[in-house]
């Protein structure tokens, strides 16, 4: 089968576009027909030997985080799917990636993918939307009524952020560009700002740092934020700041693959709630290439990759 592996850490050019093995499921495990990956700034990273301490990985690699796809094969002891599932999930980030025709999956991490939208596209949904739930709910404990001001609002997390907190009730501000000011506007922003430090008219429960800024104005956002608020940072290089005389906590999230909320965010694509956006669609071979515009800062929106179409087999490993 073919797949996209890097064999040394480095710049985008170490991805080599191969010939590999097709996997074979263990006990626990399926195996995933990919219809759609998708690229992620953490891939760039762990490519460029940037994460090696928090997401060693083993040479060579195959990235892609994200899958969606088909079970076509199971592993001994596996009974939560079945061959022919249509299937989404965030995988392991130290394991091998699905930047591949088939990838191997814990079947604990997998849920059933979206019906209302095509199976490619789902691929472009776990880790981001994982992201802001987490951010959201797991952490800042947003409630109905509460203001929230979701700082780089323009991106991809961003995106699904601005949806679940207006979902949730949440009065939403926004931070984003000018092209992606729209954007957020879409996804149900109340009030949209520039980048920086916003004026605002009362203060917010909660900050969401989505962007890569300078300490200093990472820091500076503390300042919008009540007693007893919260800044959750999703830039995990830096701290999140926090003001311990005003009660206002820190908190750097780390997302986590997680089934059940990944099955939530399905239910709300598919009841029209929450609107799955992809700006690209990539064929497998030119991964090498959208790594290289992402590292360039000229990747706008989210791209999702995708595999040759092989004849589906039905195999049981049990």
């Amino acid at each position: 089968m073919k797949s996209v592996r890097f064999h040394e850490y480095g710049g985008p050019d170490v991805l080599r576009y191969e010939e590999v093995e097709q996997p074979i499921p263990a006990a626990g495990e399926v195996r995933i027909q990919v219809a759609a990956t998708s690229f992620n700034p953490v891939d760039g990273n762990i490519r460029a030997g940037f994460m090696q301490g928090p997401i060693p990985v083993t040479l060579p690699h195959t990235p892609g985080i994200d899958v969606s796809g088909t079970v076509d094969a199971l592993g001994e002891g596996v009974d939560v799917v079945s061959v022919g599932d249509r299937v989404v999930g965030f995988l392991p980030m130290t394991g091998t990636g699905a930047a591949a025709e088939y990838v191997i999956a814990p079947a604990e991490l997998l849920t059933a993918a979206p019906t209302s939208i095509p199976l490619a596209d789902a691929g472009g949904l776990p880790l981001v939307g994982l992201t802001a739930w987490q951010a959201l709910f797991d952490h800042a404990a947003l409630t109905p009524g509460q203001r929230v001001l979701i700082n780089g609002a323009g991106g991809a997390v961003g995106g699904y952020a601005v949806q679940l907190a207006k979902h949730a009730g949440a009065h939403v501000i926004a931070t984003a560009g000018p092209r992606s000011g729209e954007r957020a506007r879409a996804a149900g922003a109340d009030e949209v700002f520039g980048h920086g430090v916003p004026e605002l008219s009362a203060l917010v429960d909660v900050v969401l740092n989505l962007a890569p800024v300078d300490p200093m104005q990472l820091a500076a956002l503390t300042s919008v934020v009540r007693d007893d608020g919260v800044v959750v940072n999703t830039t995990v290089w830096m701290p999140a700041p926090s003001d311990e005389d005003r009660g206002v906590r820190g908190v750097n999230l780390f997302v986590n693959s997680d089934a059940g909320q990944l099955a939530r965010l399905v239910t709300l694509v598919d009841s029209g709630v929450l609107r799955v956006d992809i700006a690209r669609r990539v064929p497998l071979a030119d991964l090498p290439a959208l790594h290289a515009e992402a590292a360039e800062g000229a990747l706008a929106g989210k791209a999702i990759v995708l595999p040759s179409r092989p004849t589906l087999p039905s195999a049981s490993f049990a």
